[in-house]
């Protein structure tokens, strides 16, 4: 068993794709009308066959409260593992992102924890050699 496919919950489709792609530096995969949001999903460039990442809109009544909640708590909705978490801090510090957490040695990883502009904070982490 493997992860094929997982999702954020976005409060704007068009808005996250810029995100994700543009700043982050994911490549959309696949683009499907579905009503009126699409099946929105990007990967690595690293792995293009890899793990999918759904931008899922956040339409289901329970998600803004619980998107609020972790927000407020300054619990990150997902990880992503980076190089360099210092590097990768910088490149999009200068970008304009704004993130909630500087980089932070825990233990055997360094992370940092970022606003995606679409309801959720995002971890990037990795486990210096």
């Amino acid at each position: 068993m493997r992860i094929h496919l997982t999702s954020v919950l976005v409060d704007d489709q068009e808005k996250a794709e810029r995100f994700y792609t543009e700043v982050l530096g994911f490549v959309k995969k696949h683009d499907v009308p579905v009503g009126e949001h699409r099946w929105l999903t990007v990967v690595s460039p690293d792995d293009p066959e890899g793990t999918e990442l759904l931008l899922e809109p956040s339409e289901h009544p329970a998600a803004k409260p619980f998107k609020d909640a972790l927000v407020a708590d300054g619990i990150p909705f997902t990880s992503f593992a980076v190089d360099d978490v210092k590097a990768e801090y910088d490149r999009l510090r200068g970008l304009g992102v704004r993130f909630t957490q500087e980089p932070l040695e825990a233990g055997p990883v360094i992370t940092a924890v970022l606003d995606d502009t679409c309801g959720n904070l995002i971890q990037i982490a990795a486990q210096p050699a």
